[in-house]
């Protein structure tokens, strides 16, 4: 009877085991996968910014420094590699170096009613709506997976497969939605 309770307690721990590494691949792909979806929604930030910068340069000329900043900055985002907190750090840069730009519209306003300019600033508030969204959906899997990771026993299991937690996206929302202010007359 006691061998085979012995050998009952290892078979229930090996499977223990199994089940707890399987999860964390899951979740470890889980992460990749909500990676590469943040991946391809700032790479269509990329390809908008461009755009939004030669039609500014139609209106602003005198803005040369500007634009040149955003171009370097953007370069910099594309040839970014690493952990997603490096990226963030890089994709930081990039936005403040958009929001001037987009804060010069209101110094020229047949910019501001110029129908290119109004599809790219459509266009890319809706890029930064997906861009928010697979941010969270990644830092979700992220959560998920770090849990599994720090919380016993499955922390067993991470620290002898090799299992390291990732890191969370954090990046400043590039388009800035403020409420407008409204003043009651008493």
């Amino acid at each position: 009877m006691g061998i085979a309770s012995l050998v009952c307690m290892v078979a229930i721990l090996l499977l223990c085991a199994v089940i707890t590494y399987n999860r964390l691949v899951r979740l470890r792909n889980h992460c990749s996968e909500a990676w590469s979806n943040v991946d391809t929604e700032l790479r269509r930030r990329y390809d908008l910014i461009p755009n939004l910068v030669e039609v500014v340069k139609g209106y602003a000329a005198h803005e040369k420094g500007l634009f040149e900043e955003v171009t370097q900055r953007r370069q910099a985002c594309m040839e970014s590699a690493g952990s997603p907190g490096r990226r963030a750090e890089t994709e930081n840069t990039l936005v403040r170096a958009v929001l001037p730009l987009l804060a010069r519209v209101e110094d020229y306003p047949e910019l501001k009613a110029d129908k290119s300019f109004l599809e790219l600033q459509h266009e890319l508030v809706n890029t930064e709506d997906r861009i928010q969204a697979a941010r969270r959906f990644y830092n979700g899997n992220v959560r998920e997976l770090n849990n599994r990771i720090q919380m016993f026993p499955s922390s067993i299991v991470a620290r002898a497969m090799g299992f390291a937690q990732e890191d969370f996206f954090e990046i400043e929302n590039l388009v800035e939605r403020a409420l407008p202010d409204v003043q009651l007359q008493p």
